[in-house]
Order: C-alpha cells, then sequence, then structure tokens
C-alpha cells in the first residue's frame, strides 16, 4: 500500500499539509521525526512514533531520526501545563546515546536505497552563537505568529518562560536543516506536534525560496478510558528491559482492555492488511487471542525470541500449577531470573551453599520467607513447602550447591500462592 493509504486503514491518520499524499506517490521521499531524550529510555509511548518512521519505511521511503540532544535541554511546552524541569546536560547527553542503541532496533540502517538515518539536533548548534540563533532563527517567524499556536497559547495563563517559548524556533530550524543537508521534504509527529511542525513548513517557506515542505501528523493513542497509553499501573512502560522486563512488557498487551484491542492490533503490527482482517474476523469473539498473537510479536520485536521464550517459561512458573520438576530444571538462567523480577526474591551470598546448610536457616535467618522457626515447621508439617518442585517432609533436610537451578536458583513455595526465589551469587 502507499503510505496514506496504510494509515487510513489503521486509522491513525490525523491531519497533513494539502499536496502531501500525492509527493509520496511518485517518489521516494525523506521525513523525521524528532525524540526527545528527557527519559531514561524509550517508552512504549515514543513507540507510536517509531512504528510511523517504520510504516514510512516499509512502504519505500526514507526516515530520519533525529534525536534532540539540543531540544531536550530546552523543553517542549507542548501538552504541558506547567514548566519542565530541565535535566542535567550530563542526564541528557547519557540518554541521547541510550536511546540511539535502542532505535538501532527498530528501523533498518543498513545500505539500501530508504535505509535510516540518525541524527542529533546538539550538532546544529554547537558553533552557534546567541547572536546568530537571534539574527538567523529569530528574524523568521514573527511573535505574533507563534503565539498563535496552542502550545504557547495553551501556557499563557499559567506561564510560559523565554525558554520554552523558543523550543517552536529549534524545531523550526531543525527541519530546515534537514531539508538542505538531507532532502528532508516531511516533518512528521503527534496531533499534539501541529503547531511545531506547521511552524517548520513556514520556516522554510519563508527562507527558502521556492520550496515546498509538508506536515504529517497521527492521532494520539489513548486507551478506551482516555487514559494516555503507554502505562500501566506502576508507571511507564519502557523499552529497557532493565525498566520492564519482557514478561511485564508481555503482561501490559495482555492485560489491555477488549475495547483497545482493534486500535491496538492496526497500530501495532506489521502483519499484512489480509492478515489481520482474517484474524479480526475469526477471532472476533476472542479478544484474548487477538491479544496474544500481538503481544508476541511486539514483544520478539522490541526485546527478542529469546526473550519471548523467557517469557512463556516464566508464565508457566507462576501460573502453571502442574509444573514439574523436571520442566524446572529444563530452564533457562534467562528465564529463572526474569522469574526473580517478579515474585519476592532474595540474593544470599554463593559461600552460604558452599557445603550445606539446613533449609530453616535459609528460609527464616538468610531470608524473611517465615518470620520464624515455629512457623517453617509448622508449614513442612502441613506438607506446604516444595522446594524446585519437590515437597519438603523433612525439618532438618540441607540444601547445597547441587540443589540449584543454573549453578545459582532455587525456587521454593509456600501453600499454592506464596512463590519465592532465592539467587546466589
Amino acid at each position: 500500500m502507499q503510505f496514506f493509504e496504510e494509515l487510513q486503514w489503521r486509522n491513525i491518520l490525523h491531519d497533513f499539509i494539502p499536496g502531501a499524499k500525492e509527493a509520496t506517490e511518485s517518489r521516494m521521499c525523506t521525513a523525521y521525526i524528532g525524540f526527545d531524550p528527557t527519559a531514561p529510555s524509550m517508552t512504549i509511548g515514543n513507540y507510536v512514533q517509531i512504528m510511523a518512521l517504520t510504516l514510512w519505511q516499509n512502504c519505500g521511503h526514507k526516515p530520519i531520526v533525529l534525536m534532540g540532544g539540543a531540544t531536550g535541554r530546552v523543553g517542549d511546552p507542548s501538552g504541558k501545563d506547567k514548566e519542565r524541569e530541565l535535566k542535567t546536560t550530563e542526564e541528557l547527553d547519557r540518554n541521547v546515546q541510550f536511546q540511539m542503541k535502542q532505535m538501532e532496533k527498530f528501523l533498518e540502517f543498513g545500505k539500501s536505497g530508504n535505509r535510516a538515518l540518525m541524527r542529533n539536533n546538539l550538532d546544529f548548534y554547537s558553533d552557534m552563537n546567541i547572536l546568530e540563533f537571534l539574527r538567523n532563527v529569530g528574524k523568521t517567524l514573527t511573535v505574533n505568529y507563534m503565539m498563535s499556536k496552542d502550545s504557547v497559547k495553551n501556557r499563557l495563563d499559567s506561564g510560559l518562560s523565554f525558554t520554552e517559548f523558543s523550543y517552536q524556533l529549534l524545531q523550526s530550524y531543525d527541519f530546515q536543516v534537514l531539508y538542505e543537508k538531507e532532502k528532508c521534504h516531511f516533518q512528521m509527529g503527534g496531533s499534539d506536534q501541529w503547531g511545531n511542525i506547521t511552524s517548520g513548513v513556514e520556516f522554510i517557506r519563508r527562507n527558502l525560496s521556492g520550496s515546498k515542505a509538508y506536515a504529517i501528523t497521527t492521532k494520539l493513542l489513548t486507551k478506551s478510558d482516555g487514559k494516555k497509553f503507554g502505562k500501566s499501573e506502576e508507571g511507564n512502560i519502557w523499552l529497557d528491559p532493565e525498566l520492564t522486563s519482557p514478561y511485564q512488557f508481555y503482561q501490559f498487551w495482555i492485560n489491555a482492555d477488549d475495547n483497545d484491542v482493534p486500535r491496538l492490533t492496526r497500530y501495532f503490527t506489521l502483519k499484512g492488511r489480509n492478515e489481520i482482517e482474517t484474524m479480526e474476523s475469526d477471532l472476533k469473539d476472542n479478544p484474548r487471542a487477538i491479544k496474544e498473537i500481538l503481544a508476541e510479536e511486539i514483544t520478539k520485536r522490541v526485546h527478542s525470541e529469546e526473550d519471548f521464550s523467557a517469557v512463556k517459561e516464566v508464565s508457566e512458573i507462576i501460573f502453571n500449577k502442574k509444573l514439574d520438576t523436571q520442566s524446572l530444571q529444563a530452564m533457562s538462567s534467562t528465564s529463572l531470573n526474569m522469574v526473580s523480577k517478579e515474585i519476592p526474591s532474595f540474593t544470599i551470598p554463593i559461600d552460604k551453599i558452599a557445603s550445606t546448610i539446613k533449609l530453616e536457616d535459609l528460609c527464616t535467618k538468610e531470608t524473611e520467607i517465615f518470620s520464624s522457626l515455629s512457623e517453617f515447621r509448622r508449614a513442612v508439617k502441613g506438607n506446604a513447602i516444595s522446594i524446585n518442585k519437590n515437597k519438603l517432609t523433612d525439618q532438618e533436610q540441607t540444601v547445597s550447591v547441587e540443589n540449584l537451578l543454573t549453578g545459582n536458583h532455587m525456587f521454593i513455595e509456600n501453600g499454592k500462592k506464596n512463590k519465592y526465589m532465592l539467587i546466589f551469587k
């Protein structure tokens, strides 16, 4: 499909400058989206725009990822009801480097004709002093024009610093630099960026005689309850496995509201139109099955095949009551480490188990699984404790390194619901 047809089928196209659709139908075009490094990692909220660039590239066009090393130092007032708290330059630089590595997973940066490019807008300003900025950038757009944008108008009552007011100029100049250096005629973003993007179109019109630039925006993705997409009850859903484990990431999609399934599927799948429409028809009464298909696809894409396999094994440990010792012993260290993030876990020095140690000491002194020795012994008498899926019958049972899974894990259960992971290091 053509790019605009793709967006319309997915029901994510919000608005565009007249002529944009026709321009994309006759030749390969270049578009960019900016990402400000105000967080330590990309989130699922960012992935909405990553998908726009992915679809752009899949339709034969050239994407540019513009990391906001400069704009992140200023702060975008769009969608904010108060002034942002500025991050330190060291933190922003660290975030830029980390997010650039993350982005390399999602687009094709190889040698093909429409290979993706990565740029940092800090490079656009590193040799520009304040007087040059005011003369060459600040003179292009009038204050009246800039104040007509919602990102500014909506902040006039609560207050807007000159720093954030100038963000619109920076984003506009970014567009011009990419237009001149990379022949980038399109800027894309969420619908809340329409004002900033169209300012860039006007900036280019005024400064580059006879040039034509285009704006394309996508709908902001919200949940059926109106809440912002990309967050769970615990907070942001990160694309970094250290901040949101692959298991938690997978569960985010599985636990999505059934009413959100159609729009989430259209926005985030890379399956073909016929395949998706067939799936939607065949499984229209089984939203859980559709969520499982989407969760598998996007978990593999954002993380890896190995992580998805580990996710399934984690589910086995946490939810499968029939899991046996042999199956548990066959699981990988990756899976067991992932489990340790989802259930109460304790890290214990490996020398504690170098020879042997009484299990009662592990459960009462080295950990807080049981509050007292008497509580532990009552649980043993009640046949409630399992070690690596083996029922414990002897109160004096000892364990050693030979009892560890993958050389450093031990899985303890107290009854059907209380599960613990011991990690020996």
